[in-house]
């Protein structure tokens, strides 16, 4: 056996001062394997004892063991100054390990860094390069062109010059800077938008000048941060850099789709100020003929910016403030006029429209308009904030007094036992959450009616320059309620504000806060990086490698709605993809759009007027394509908004979409300064529009007014009225009661005059009136709910359909009769305490241990027969006595809801990696396997069984542990995945019992959800990307003619042909079932050794390749990478390996020699003194570019 020894480069040896010899761990390491064995040698020759010998041998074995991994034994090798040596798969291993710190990425020549400072004059796609910078970076090019301009001689002359900086080199710099794009980077680089190519304009000074608006792109701002610039070399570099780096070509987020370059804070506030209009200013309702003469009058002092006036602009009159009148006329000819008050939003709303109707090119110089039109108006109208435009509102005073009494209250209420400690304590902080919310509704409204709406802290909120209403409200409200460092509310809130001053507790109590706020944020952060790495990884290998991939499967997609508040429309989410099957009218049967055809933003706006439901569209996760997706099922590029083009590497962009906002928003809590942010629960079921009640569900007792109570969760079926018509005398009614009628269609003729539809809705004919109402929909009603209303009932918008108490769910008899208990028995199920604040005797069911013991309240008719079991989950607190009576509809016990928790995506970002890791939550719900009736059937080993049997009859049991709480109750009914108890649903049940569709709808909607909150827009399709690579796998479940093995996880394309080949040979196919893999399981299960190696567990992953004798076929990009090959995605696919760039002007490297020779040959013909010909260039096999 042989031990290979490594190059003597990779373990060098180095001389320190004072003759002393710094050495590599490696060679220590192999000198004690050298060592043992040659001293094993000797003793053998000399016929050493048995025992020493076998020591000896023991010895080497531990030597040669630490050499290839010196962490896997208990006692490690320690090294002269008491560390564990570096062994040979420590170097590969870790951050600081060969594959991470030099083959992924490496530290570059051409490369400098620098402070940024801001460079409002400079155009889009430039940058500000120090001249120091330039000389040093740009030092080769300098020379060479100093040598071609016959200023030198030969190269080490023009070194020289360069060093002594004589002006030949300054004129000689400027040349070769001119049109040589330089790359920036601002490290953290999240997305790809953090390297962008800009044309340097030398500038003098040592820093680096940045425009303005990519400031957002790089997430920059100029408080010291600092940005590498680096120099791309070859001729192709440059091009690349000048078609797909540059600046003003990355105007849009590719997560999705929105401007990423936009104007913000000063110039906000000036393009604000400047369009604002005051009633009643100086010149209002004036006539002028043309702009020319507005801004003569502005100039003169005649009328003020912002008073209303009439402009006549090309052929028509506008009414308008001159403030527009000279903001439109700055802007680039051709835009359209612009008429309104400018806020962050409306200016992004105002690039992205002016991107889709004229393109990039007008886009950017409209960006720079902007820019330069909100800096010189900010310097003009000079926005700043004193002391007193923080206003405190009067009201305040009365507020707090109100909100004090509500708690006196609520104690009161506490003291005499009506409440336990846990509603008061929720109760209080609704009451001080609402107050302040109150307040600053009151404190905003003040802010808006002082100085007519010009008071200089509203127009910075207002306008979304800085600051927020939460801000503000901090500044002259108050601070409102704080978290502990636990996430409890701490129920004393903060009633004073920042101008008043806070009092010492007050203060000492906001350092919790901010002080959890820092450490999160530092802690966070790195959650955020790790988690964006896992996502690349499993990623990295998807791109578009295929036009169409011919697959049949899609998915519907509707609008997104909250009840029927529409979260994402229609069209947002099918702009840009390809359909499925045809859409046609709903009414006149044309064909809208094709098969396969990309629904573009007009279509997409079409379909959604036309009420059309829901569209089938091709989708990342339907996509058949074996390696990466295909264009088709990927649809738009949302960086360009053209369909996305071959070579894409739409994984890596998806991994950067999903993972750049996790960064951020782990970055947000400490702005608020750790105020706590609740959501103050309704205590009434009410929605915003009019609408109509068309049946009501669910178990209800009446009451003794007529209203009914819900004993169990029930919902009400509701359409939202959308206009109402009254019938008069002589009217003619067209459509029939619950007809579809289209926008546009006649509703009823009077007097010979139609009356049309404002838009697509169903009639709902009363005696009266006609209604046109929306689909039904589904209003959930909470178990112990009052309902309100009766069926065919015309509710008015905010009116309340059902009240409750939010605080907790009661248990309430359903039927007449006498109380029961059933194992509840004081000591063991049920806990007796008296409640030292109050005095009273609060009784309490308690976990139970016994497997045995199922305390319920039983209800018992006059003969003694058992009519309904309530069984009550642990914590719940009984509200009645044995053995008394007691009518439908009173509350035998009730469970009360956890006390609230600050949200934010602290909460979030675990959560994102929870669903992603695809981990089984703790504590989850058990789902119903099918639909049917509840049946109770007992307990089992400290589990209840509940069967729920199908309408054929089948049954399935459930077991649900002991003293969760549950969400049906005995005959209820249930659909399939329906949860049996409280808790997350946990996605391999979901994948087992609804199929693969269902998961990945449910895993998109989860991980949305989480940053919807936090109001950050994410594209569908990255996320599906993600997930698509989740479910890459299937597990044999049944072997066939195959030659896989039972129980084995293969990629579902291997499967696939394995079975198109045995079927064609006439066997039997194999049966397998979908995989849902976490993202970490599933990048080390991975084809590809070297990538699964670059990822985590190192060591494993080449040893077990190593055993099985693995090839990698080089697919993915992180393999390329690692050996040093062009990756295989953008303009390094293989199906762009024959194009070659060259310009005309420059020599291009890998030229045909025929060329070369071609043009010697002129050469020599010329010198000859024959008739000189102009060189000649031979293209390549092709051009870009």
């Amino acid at each position: 056996d042989v031990i290979p020894v490594i190059p003597p480069e990779l373990r060098p040896m180095v001389q320190l001062d004072g003759g002393r010899f710094a050495t590599s761990d490696l060679n220590d390491l192999y000198r004690r394997v050298i060592n043992r064995n040659n001293r094993l040698k000797r003793l053998m020759s000399l016929n050493a004892p048995d025992i020493i010998i076998r020591n000896e041998k023991r010895m080497l074995q531990e030597a040669v063991d630490a050499l290839f991994d010196n962490t896997k034994k208990k006692k490690v090798v320690k090294g002269a100054s008491n560390r564990p040596l570096k062994s040979l798969s420590d170097l590969l291993k870790g951050k600081q390990g060969r594959f991470r710190q030099n083959l992924l990425g490496k530290r570059v020549d051409y490369s400098g860094r620098s402070v940024i400072v801001v460079g409002p004059k400079l155009q889009l796609h430039q940058c500000g390069l120090p001249t120091k910078m330039a000389l040093e970076l740009f030092k080769p090019f300098i020379m060479k062109k100093l040598v071609e301009k016959d200023v030198v001689y030969n190269i080490k002359k023009a070194k020289t010059l360069v060093e002594q900086e004589t002006p030949e080199v300054w004129s000689v710099l400027d040349e070769v800077v001119r049109e040589h794009p330089v790359l920036l980077n601002r490290a953290p680089t999240l997305h790809r938008l953090g390297i962008q190519a800009f044309e340097p304009v030398l500038v003098e000074g040592k820093a680096i000048q940045l425009h303005p608006l990519v400031c957002h792109a790089f997430n920059a701002d100029f408080d010291g941060d600092q940005m590498a610039v680096h120099v791309p070399l070859t001729q192709a570099a440059q091009i690349e850099c000048w078609t797909l780096m540059l600046a003003d070509t990355n105007l849009l987020n590719p997560a999705n789709g929105q401007p990423v370059v936009f104007p913000s804070q000063d110039m906000v506030i000036g393009l604000y100020t400047m369009t604002k209009d005051r009633a009643g200013d100086k010149g209002e309702g004036r006539y002028y003929s043309s702009p020319e003469e507005v801004m003569m009058a502005v100039e003169n002092g005649a009328v003020s910016w912002h008073a209303l006036v009439n402009v006549k602009i090309g052929e028509e009159w506008i009414n308008t403030t001159p403030g527009r009148v000279v903001f439109n006329d700055k802007l680039p000819d051709g835009v359209f006029y612009v008429n309104e008050t400018l806020s962050d939003k409306r200016i992004r709303n105002l690039v992205m429209r002016s991107f889709k109707d004229y393109g990039n090119y007008v886009t950017v110089r409209l960006l720079d308009s902007l820019k330069n039109i909100g800096f010189e108006f900010a310097t003009r109208m000079g926005t700043t904030i004193g002391m007193d435009d923080i206003l405190v509102p009067d009201e305040k005073k009365v507020l707090i007094k109100s909100a004090n009494g509500e708690v006196d209250k609520i104690q009161t209420q506490y003291k005499d036992g009506h409440i336990t400690s846990e509603e008061r304590y929720n109760r209080v902080i609704e009451v001080w959450g609402k107050t302040n919310e109150d307040l600053a509704n009151v404190m905003m409204d003040h802010l808006k009616a002082d100085q007519d709406g010009f008071n200089n802290v509203y127009m910075m909120a207002d306008s979304g320059a800085r600051g927020s209403r939460n801000q503000i409200r901090q500044l002259a409200g108050m601070r409102g309620l704080m978290a502990k460092p636990s996430g409890d509310i701490i129920e004393l809130p903060i009633r004073s504000n920042f101008k008043e001053g806070l009092s010492v507790i007050e203060f000492f109590i906001s350092t919790n806060g901010a002080r959890k706020g820092l450490a999160d944020t530092a802690l966070k952060t790195a959650d955020a990086g790790y988690l964006t790495r896992r996502l690349v990884d499993i990623a990295q290998d998807v791109v578009v490698n295929m036009d169409d991939c011919g697959t049949i499967n899609g998915i519907d997609i509707a609008a997104l709605k909250d009840g029927e508040e529409i979260v994402e429309s229609l069209s947002d989410r099918i702009m840009g993809r390809f359909t499925l099957e045809r859409v046609k009218h709903p009414i006149t049967g044309d064909l809208l759009v094709d098969v396969n055809q990309e629904i573009t933003d007009e279509i997409a706006f079409e379909i959604e007027d036309l009420g059309i439901e829901s569209v089938r569209v091709r989708t990342v996760l339907t996509c058949e394509a074996q390696h990466g997706v295909c264009k088709k099922c990927y649809g738009r590029n949302l960086a360009n908004h053209r369909t996305t083009d071959i070579g894409e590497a739409v994984g890596i962009i998806a991994a950067q979409s999903i993972g750049q906002p996790g960064t951020q928003l782990t970055m947000r809590t400490f702005h608020v300064g750790g105020t706590a942010s609740t959501i103050a629960e309704e205590n009434h079921v009410s929605k915003r529009y009019p609408l109509l009640v068309r049946e009501i569900n669910g178990t209800s007792v009446p009451l003794e007014d007529g209203r009914r109570l819900f004993t169990r969760k029930g919902h009400l079926k509701v359409s939202r009225i959308l206009s109402v018509i009254d019938i008069k005398k002589g009217d003619e009614v067209k459509p029939e009661d619950g007809d579809k009628i289209i926008k546009g269609e006649t509703v009823l003729v009077r007097k010979g005059e139609s009356l049309l539809a404002e838009e697509n809705a169903f009639v709902v004919i009363l005696k009266k009136k006609i209604l046109l109402v929306a689909q039904d929909e589904k209003v959930e009603i909470r178990n112990g709910s009052t309902v309100l209303i009766t069926e065919g009932y015309v509710a008015d918008a905010d009116e309340s359909l059902a009240i409750f108490d939010p605080f907790s769910e009661p248990i309430i008899a359903e039927v007449d009769g006498v109380i029961k208990f059933e194992d509840i028995i004081p000591g063991t199920t049920l806990r007796e305490e008296i409640n030292e604040d109050t005095g009273n005797i609060e009784k309490k069911i308690t976990d139970t241990s016994a497997d045995t013991l199922q305390p319920r309240i039983t209800i018992v008719d006059g003969e003694g027969e058992d009519i309904q079991d309530y069984y009550l989950p642990e914590n719940s607190y009984l509200n009645i006595e044995d053995g008394l009576k007691v009518k439908a509809g009173q509350t035998l016990a009730k469970m009360l809801k956890e006390s609230q928790k600050t949200q934010d995506i602290t909460g979030g970002l675990p959560r994102v990696g929870e669903l992603f890791e695809a981990r089984r939550p703790k504590n989850s719900a058990i789902l119903s396997r099918i639909g049917g009736i509840v049946d109770f059937e007992g307990i089992s080993k400290g589990k209840r069984i509940i069967t729920v049997i199908d309408p054929y009859g089948e049954k399935i049991k459930h077991l649900v542990p002991m003293g969760r709480h549950l969400l049906v109750r005995n005959g209820d009914p249930v659909d399939a995945a329906e949860p049996l108890c409280d808790g997350p649903k946990d996605p391999h049940d979901v994948l087992e019992i609804q199929g693969e569709n269902a998961l990945q709808q449910f895993l998109v909607d989860e991980v949305q959800e989480v940053y919807r909150m936090q109001g950050v827009q994410i594209n569908d399709k990255h996320i599906g990307v993600i997930i698509r690579q989740m479910m890459r796998k299937v597990e044999i479940i049944d072997v066939g003619d195959t030659s896989f093995i039972f129980g084995q996880q293969v990629d579902k394309y291997k499967f696939r042909t394995q079975n198109e080949k045995v079927v064609r040979e006439g066997g039997q196919p194999s049966m397998a079932k979908p995989l849902l893999l976490g993202i970490t399981r599933a990048s080390l299960n991975i084809d590809s050794w070297i990538s699964a190696a670059s990822f985590q567990e190192t060591t494993r992953v080449l040893t077990n390749a190593a055993i099985a004798g693995d090839t990698d076929s080089l697919r993915g990009l992180k393999e390329n990478v690692v050996i040093g090959h062009i990756i295989p995605a953008g303009t390094g696919m293989r199906k762009y390996k024959d194009l070659k760039l060259f310009t005309k002007d420059t020599d291009d490297l890998d030229a045909h020699v025929a060329k070369i020779l071609e043009q010697r040959r002129l050469d020599a013909e010329f010198l000859e003194g024959e008739e000189g010909s102009e060189p000649v260039t031979t293209g390549a096999t092709g051009s870009t570019g």
